[in-house]
């Protein structure tokens, strides 16, 4: 379940959601996922959003907002849907992971990335035998790339988050995920001539914040705890 989640409908559904709209920002949109995080571990992992938490959910909430400008889409919502869905699988994919963590909290987290990515990748592969495209054209940029989602972006990448998911609350570890979207931002201003609008400097400005807020309440619960737990 969670391969078929995280690997075949988050991978699967951005990727189609980017030959639909062919827009940069589609991808963006699939980080709505910790919006749907929050709003799913508190009824499924008992994770309640409380005090400050709900500042930094806020501006959050408005700078994912401002970065993605849902004003300039410009009438692709079928892409754009597809999107918020991937955001979805991967919400649930995340609470799946913590309710497994929680039950099995020795798990192995190399084998648990390698076991989930072939699962998922199964029906990705049997959608590419049924789907109709043209050959592939080899190349050195071609491979460096493929290298690079292979063994950074997706291996690398999702074993850090399983980490991430084991040590943190499902909710601030989804919140983190929201340096991304800023990074995407930043990547497109200096490799592709992209200047961010006033909008996305906003959105970014305030997702930063929501990330300190996040960050030094994390750090405060934890020096709260750790006493706690030297006197027991």
């Amino acid at each position: 379940m969670l391969g078929l989640l995280q690997t075949t409908g988050f991978v699967g559904l951005i990727i189609w959601a980017l030959v639909e709209g062919g827009a940069g920002k589609v991808a963006v949109l699939a980080y709505t996922m910790p919006f749907w995080v929050m709003a799913l571990a508190w009824p499924l992992l008992g994770e309640k959003i409380r005090g400050i938490q709900w500042l930094g959910l806020l501006l959050s909430v408005a700078g994912l907002f401002s970065i993605i400008e849902p004003w300039n889409f410009h009438g692709k919502l079928f892409s754009n849907a597809l999107a918020v869905l991937a955001g979805i699988a991967w919400a649930l994919a995340v609470i799946l992971a913590k309710r497994l963590h929680q039950r099995a909290p020795r798990i192995d987290l190399l084998s648990f990335t390698a076991w989930q990515m072939l699962f998922g990748s199964l029906p990705l592969v049997a959608l590419t035998l049924v789907i109709p495209s043209k050959p592939v054209e080899w190349s050195d940029t071609l491979i460096a790339a493929t290298l690079f989602n292979v063994i950074l972006a997706n291996g690398l990448g999702w074993w850090l988050w399983l980490y991430a998911l084991r040590r943190l609350p499902a909710g601030i570890a989804s919140m983190n995920s929201l340096l991304v979207p800023m990074i995407a931002v930043l990547a497109a201003w200096t490799q592709l001539n992209e200047t961010p609008s006033v909008a996305e400097a906003m959105g970014m400005l305030m997702i930063a914040a929501a990330l300190m807020i996040i960050g030094i309440h994390g750090m405060r619960r934890k020096g709260v705890a750790e006493p706690a737990t030297g006197q027991d």
